[in-house]
């Protein structure tokens, strides 16, 4: 079943991958494995909430002020959801390895994530959403939207949303 495209606000999508680098980077920096955990959670409420975990951010102080304004495109939101829960699994594993004194593969994996965000927020191609929809060309359940059409999976559309 091939649901239709819905309207999918991508500054929401971009501010949330922006803060998950930021604060992960502040983690790393700092050496606070307790903010990757706090930024996995967010991440994993928001995958729950099918919504970006960091959307309060926007929508409560960037958007209302015209700091950063909507850029609605004609999407699935699927992918990005199951991108940011792929995200928050990373993290949580990060955490575990933090637990058992395994600093190196921890932010290893906080690495892993913020190279992925900053993928998707600088150059559009959002690596959970490709894996989303070859998942979906499987056939796998629960893997029912395709790409917009002329978009390479995982790429950020291009169509704005009626």
């Amino acid at each position: 079943m091939n649901e239709p495209l819905t309207r999918v606000d991508h500054s929401a999508l971009r501010v949330n991958q922006a803060v998950i680098i930021l604060l992960s980077l502040i983690a790393f920096i700092f050496d606070m494995p307790a903010l990757v955990a706090l930024v996995g959670a967010v991440m994993v409420s928001g995958t729950a909430l099918k919504q970006p975990g960091f959307k309060f951010i926007y929508a409560g102080f960037l958007k209302p002020r015209g700091i950063v304004k909507p850029n609605v495109l004609a999407d699935n939101p699927q992918p990005h959801v199951f991108a940011q829960g792929m995200g928050g699994a990373v993290l949580a594993i990060a955490v575990i390895a933090f637990l058992l004194d395994g600093a190196l593969i921890g932010w290893a994996l906080t690495w892993l994530v913020i190279a992925l965000a900053a993928l998707n927020l600088f150059a559009g191609f959002c690596a959970g959403c490709f894996i989303y929809y070859w998942l979906a060309r499987l056939r796998l359940p629960g893997f029912d939207a395709q790409p917009p059409a002329n978009t390479f999976p995982g790429m950020r559309p291009s169509q704005k949303a009626g």
